[in-house]
């Protein structure tokens, strides 16, 4: 296969998802039709790829020796790939149903699918340059989606969220360029560390790290197919995967391991996930408590990538991939009783467990993974994590051990108290209206089923994932 096929799973998209446009799609269910092949179509030539395209590098246009847009799958990609060719077919199946009733639909599958194609040419990125130009391109395709139905509160919510992204790629720019020039052959430890923070900082605001935080919990008044892949795969995760790339790519651990770089990064990084454990247990919001929750989680993956040994970065890498999983499934399970009950807080959910069984036990399978019960996948990402910090033995990853235990206590607080409510209400819980509430459609049940499913599965046979991201973080460190 020629590398050149690199271009068919990103273009696919962004031309099928553009074209979604023209009036003929104006009719649900040529529209319907058409987004799920597009859709499925990109994921399969994706997986395609991965399975069986080489390393080999393909250059689209060559401004100088150095600033050169190229193309390429390394094993680290083909992660990234893999994990949003996964859940974004499901998540379009969902939004099928959950965008039944919208009067915007259309306009909601062009940028849904070009976000796909963008994220795509985030992960066949073959140099920063090339991964810059699609990050600040993720950001243009997912504006408009946060801001979708058009309320004060979804236009006050994507101002915060574009501005605070173009800020942040403007640090990591100067960042980018500062490699481009030769800075990391010419200039002095300090300086190159110092370049690197801008970096971290800048890619750090789609990662959600504090004080940049604040727009993704904002974010959650756009529709719940967006916030899943927002807070799950698309925006968020490719924050993760710039840094990573950044880390380890651009600027190389040596130079910065042990450094007050990354010390200053850890500590960031550590209290973004103490925050953001206390902010969701005091969220009395569904989703928003949901989105904190992503806040503290995010960091749990770049807290692995810091500490810049394999065994931290295989299970930041491992947290990466299944939080993606337990994630979009709490966000569908929330966005289903959105849509058929119009309930939003949480003193809302009392007894609707049982008026919709199968939303709920999918939504504790999710609050039970991400807690870290055994045998879900979380159990078996944070657990990795946690020795990873022990092994590494240096006082701010101890120090960070302690906090992935504090958190995870939080995590059980703030994501088991919705179940709670919804299969045992309050003795004086006021149950009015619950009678006339029925479970969702196949469209919204099967994706959560398959994510349910996929949410044991991993946790019990981690094994062949567990190598598949230590034979990636090999790769990485020297």
């Amino acid at each position: 296969m020629h590398p050149a096929m690199l271009l068919i799973p990103i273009l696919l998209p962004i031309i099928g998802g553009a074209l979604t446009a023209l009036p003929v799609f104006r009719r649900q269910r040529i529209l319907y039709v058409y987004s799920g092949t597009v859709a499925f179509l990109t994921a399969a030539c994706s997986w395609a790829l991965i399975l069986f395209l080489n390393e080999d590098a393909y250059d689209l246009i060559s401004f100088t020796d150095r600033l050169v847009f190229r193309l390429r799958f390394d094993k680290l990609g083909r992660f990234f790939a893999g994990i949003s060719s996964t859940l974004w077919p499901l998540a379009v199946i969902y939004a099928f149903s959950y965008m039944r009733k919208d009067a915007r639909k259309q306009t909601f599958f062009v940028y849904y699918l070009i976000s796909f194609g963008v994220a795509l040419g985030i992960a066949m990125a073959g140099n920063l340059f090339t991964l810059y130009c699609y990050y600040e391109l993720l950001t243009l395709t997912t504006v408009p989606l946060v801001m979708h139905t058009k309320t004060r509160e979804a236009v006050r919510a994507a101002r915060s969220y574009f501005w605070v992204s173009i800020g942040g790629a403007a640090f990591a720019f100067i960042s980018i360029v500062f490699l481009i020039v030769g800075g990391k052959e010419t200039e002095s430890p300090a300086v190159i560390r110092f370049f690197y923070l801008l970096g971290f900082f800048g890619f750090g605001v789609k990662s959600a790290v504090f004080p940049l935080h604040f727009w993704l919990p904002r974010a959650s008044v756009a529709p719940t197919p967006v916030t899943a892949l927002l807070h799950a795969v698309a925006v968020v995760k490719a924050g993760i995967f710039s840094l990573i790339r950044l880390t380890y790519d651009g600027y190389g651990t040596a130079i910065l391991q042990g450094s007050f770089a990354q010390y200053i990064a850890l500590g960031f990084v550590l209290f973004t996930i103490l925050y953001g454990s206390v902010m969701a247990v005091r969220e009395p919001h569904f989703k928003r408590r949901l989105a904190y929750s992503s806040v503290s989680n995010l960091s749990y993956v770049l807290f692995g990538a810091l500490l810049m040994t394999k065994d931290g970065l295989s299970a930041g890498l491992l947290h990466m991939a299944f939080h993606s999983n337990m994630k979009i499934l709490s966000f569908f399970a929330a966005g289903a009783v959105l849509t058929m009950t119009g309930r939003e807080y949480l003193e809302e959910l009392n007894g609707l467990g049982k008026r919709m069984p199968v939303t709920f036990a999918c939504y504790l399978i999710s609050a039970l993974a991400l807690t870290g019960i055994p045998p879900f996948c979380g159990f078996v990402s944070k657990w990795s994590l946690l020795s990873a910090a022990i092994s590494c033995g240096t006082l701010p990853a101890l120090i960070g051990a302690g906090i992935l235990v504090f958190a995870a206590f939080l995590s059980a607080i703030y994501m088991l108290t919705p179940a709670r409510r919804a299969f045992f209400p309050d003795k004086n819980a006021d149950l009015t209206g619950i009678e006339t509430v029925r479970e969702t459609d196949a469209l919204m049940i099967v994706p959560m089923l398959i994510l349910a499913a996929g949410t044991l599965a991993t946790g019990l046979l981690a094994g062949p994932i567990l190598n598949a991201v230590s034979g990636i973080a090999a790769g990485l460190l020297p």
